[in-house]
């Protein structure tokens, strides 16, 4: 039998292991539930077996067990979360494509799903990093991957110490400081040129933006809503500043 490695992580479900081993995330091993069929499941097999990576078949009741989330659509694999970056690789990022650094900082977001959600948008959007505060915030795991469908794989995510001094170091190296409020000037009659650097700041579930931070932002956008509901969620609204950001963006290109 296997011999448990405490220092692992599982990595759930069939995106999100696919995008692990895509990625070329270290896995020890990857268990499929027996009679798992689907041109994931065979893609999966394909590049496990072209990186070398072990593939155990195993009851579904298994998995079910080992399961951390309840949602490991019968893939699990095991191995490390993606290593946290720098500012400076967040920074060589968006040079080595060349364009315009693009940053969100989840300042204070403490649900897992929401952060993954959050990462994942940052992703397909193509943002090019991702800060998050050390403490009072959701750490990255095996929930957060989930909820990602596999983008922290590809995101780089910095873990700051201290939340303002890393907003001011932002600020030192040309990137505005856009924090989502719901009292900021509305998204659509805000004229700040998005072309710039940019870092959105979002703030936690239900408290937002705390005092500090919204202070050290350059400016403050909210979206309009005209339902009855009081608020969106964080990871929805993080959605929709960021694609106003990227139709801005794609706008002024010649």
């Amino acid at each position: 039998m296997r011999k448990e490695d405490p220092r692992e992580e599982l990595i759930e479900g069939r995106n999100p292991v696919l995008e692990a081993v895509r990625a070329g995330l270290p896995l020890s091993e990857i268990l499929v539930a027996s009679g798992s069929r689907g041109k994931e499941i065979e893609t999966l097999i394909a590049l496990a077996g072209a990186g070398n990576i072990p593939v155990s078949y195993r009851e579904r009741v298994y998995l079910d067990r080992l399961s951390k989330t309840g949602r490991h659509q019968g893939v699990i694999a095991r191995g490390s979360l993606p290593a946290t970056r720098s500012l400076d690789h967040l920074f060589a990022a968006a040079e080595s494509r060349g364009e315009t650094p693009l940053f969100l900082l989840a300042a204070g977001v403490e649900d897992p799903r929401n952060l993954g959600s959050i990462i994942r948008t940052a992703e397909v959007a193509g943002a090019h990093g991702l800060l998050m505060p050390e403490r009072r915030a959701a750490g990255l795991s095996a929930v957060v991957a989930r909820a990602s469908a596999g983008a922290l794989y590809h995101l780089p995510v910095a873990v700051v110490k201290n939340t303002v001094r890393a907003m001011e170091e932002l600020k030192m190296r040309g990137c505005w400081l856009v924090g989502a409020d719901m009292d900021g000037t509305p998204l659509w009659q805000e004229t700040f040129d998005f072309t710039a650097p940019v870092c959105l700041v979002l703030g936690g579930e239900g408290k937002g933006l705390t005092r500090l931070v919204r202070e050290t932002c350059d400016l403050l956008v909210g979206i309009p809503q005209r339902g009855k509901v009081g608020s969106l969620n964080v990871s929805v609204a993080a959605g929709i500043i960021l694609y106003e950001v990227v139709r801005r963006r794609a706008q002024a290109l010649p």
